[in-house]
């Protein structure tokens, strides 16, 4: 018997060492566009427009082109062989065990204390709202997205797109709008677009561009989820993919440079808030009733979407080290919806962990948590590069023909991404006070995994044979 998409029921529906395929193009196509517009965009581009003044455009122009290149050399790999763990795998075939156990890790590590973060973010949201104590609602949160992903795979795909088109369609309204303000077509405006040249565009000097950059990349990071989440999609994974990876050039630059610079065309830049959204300042000025009420609720569904994905980038990715040993092994197990419940619930735990830690300890062990990822998304974009360059050789020589989707101008583009990285981590010691404590704390994330690997590296191995003959098993049993 065979499926809608003309393939033998059961291989469609299931893949990736028992995963079920449920997710579908759109869900992809969502699930690349939630992962880069976060709260991030809607409240901390005013932080970034004060520090850089008008030239923050440019801060996320630099931003924007990194990671769009970063995205086009995992785009290439994760195309070419479409993976469980993604990058992980990438770093292990090209750079060896300890990078894809580092790499790994240190992801699922950033993705739990960004649940936790956006578990609490929401809950002050909601605790605006009713008064209500913020930890109740932290809870809840966290309680109704580890459902939703334990349910299935379509399900968390299903919730990220209705989370993601609130978003995608207040930034659509707002440049809509925006453009027609700044023009002066809009009723009782003025042409505004001098106002990006407000006391020299350059008004707080070149190196705050570069402190800007500091502050914006990690807005970005996200855009990667849509590589893992392909091992899931009922589609060729290697096509969806490729065309998720795409399309989030143009969404980049669309999204968050055409934004930014609106915001400081319809406001001077000196005018914008830098605390609260400046999204709801614009609207305001736009005259649209209950601006700042919308706002919350975007800015709500944002940390919502964010704590949605990063449930299941973590689980994924802890279900993906197990095959090689580096996790426990009995969080291969899945749901009869094909869910690896053990390696969700093991992720949120830690997560509640990290809720409840914000409440008992805020200024020490969850100021921790939080800030010891600070720099770990440029880690993991600077080993996706480095997988690239050494992995791209041995793809022409062994599987040319897979090859469909190409890193531009390569070599040279990608050794200037690695020196673009390794040169924002190096600016993170000079900016602010903060940034130094950001990494610092990640190198010492860093060094403690790094370590780790050396002490589970040898049981590690035999753990691993063991997990394979258990998956091979279970395949044997399946086709007999």
């Amino acid at each position: 018997m065979q499926d809608k998409q003309g393939a033998p029921e059961g291989a469609a529906a299931t893949g990736a060492a028992g995963l079920r395929r449920g997710l579908r193009q759109r869900h992809l196509t969502m699930i690349a566009l939630g992962g880069i517009i976060g709260a991030s965009l809607f409240i901390g581009s005013g932080a970034v427009i004060h520090t850089a003044g008008p030239a923050a455009v440019v801060s996320y122009v630099i931003g924007g082109a990194l990671v769009v290149i970063v995205m086009r050399m995992l785009g290439e790999m994760a195309s070419a062989r479409p993976a469980l763990g993604s990058f992980m795998e990438y770093a292990r075939e090209s750079l060896g065990d300890w990078a894809g156990f580092t790499i790994g890790w240190l992801y699922w590590y950033y993705w739990v204390g960004v649940v936790a973060f956006e578990a609490v973010a929401g809950g002050k949201i909601l605790n605006g709202w009713t008064g209500l104590p913020s930890w109740i609602f932290a809870l809840i949160l966290m309680l109704v997205l580890t459902c939703t992903n334990l349910i299935s795979s379509r399900s968390f795909g299903e919730t990220e797109f209705w989370l993601a088109s609130i978003k995608v369609t207040t930034i659509v309204v707002f440049m809509v709008v925006g453009v027609l303000f700044a023009l002066g077509l809009w009723p009782h405006a003025h042409f505004s677009v001098g106002n990006i040249a407000e006391d020299g565009f350059f008004a707080n000097g070149g190196f705050s561009v570069v402190h800007g950059v500091v502050l914006v990349i990690f807005s970005y990071f996200g855009a990667e989820i849509v590589t893992m989440a392909a091992a899931e999609s009922r589609d060729d994974p290697a096509r969806a993919v490729s065309k998720a990876t795409v399309t989030v050039v143009w969404r980049v630059l669309l999204f968050y440079v055409g934004s930014v610079a609106l915001l400081v065309m319809i406001t001077p830049w000196t005018q914008i808030p830098s605390e609260t959204s400046p999204f709801a300042a614009a609207f305001g000025r736009f005259g649209l009733p209950a601006a700042e009420q919308v706002m919350d609720v975007v800015v709500l569904t944002a940390a919502v979407s964010v704590l949605n994905s990063g449930l299941y980038s973590a689980s994924r990715m802890l279900f993906a080290l197990r095959r090689h040993g580096w996790a426990p092994g009995w969080v291969r197990d899945t749901s009869a919806r094909g869910v690896p419940w053990k390696a969700i619930l093991l992720s949120t735990v830690v997560g509640y962990v990290a809720v409840a830690m914000n409440y008992v300890s805020p200024d020490k062990i969850f100021y921790f948590i939080i800030n010891s990822g600070g720099a770990i998304a440029l880690f993991v974009y600077g080993m996706i590069a480095l997988s690239q360059l050494r992995l791209r050789g041995k793809l022409e020589r062994e599987e040319p023909s897979k090859l469909k989707l190409r890193m531009w101008f390569h070599p040279w583009l990608g050794v200037l991404a690695v020196i673009a990285i390794v040169a924002v981590l190096a600016s993170m010691a000079f900016v602010d006070s903060d940034s130094r404590a950001q990494l610092g704390l990640s190198v010492v994330s860093l060094v403690g995994i790094l370590i780790l690997y050396l002490v589970v590296a040898p049981r590690a191995r035999r753990r691993a044979a063991a997990v394979e003959a258990a998956e091979g098993s279970s395949r044997a049993d399946v086709e007999s």
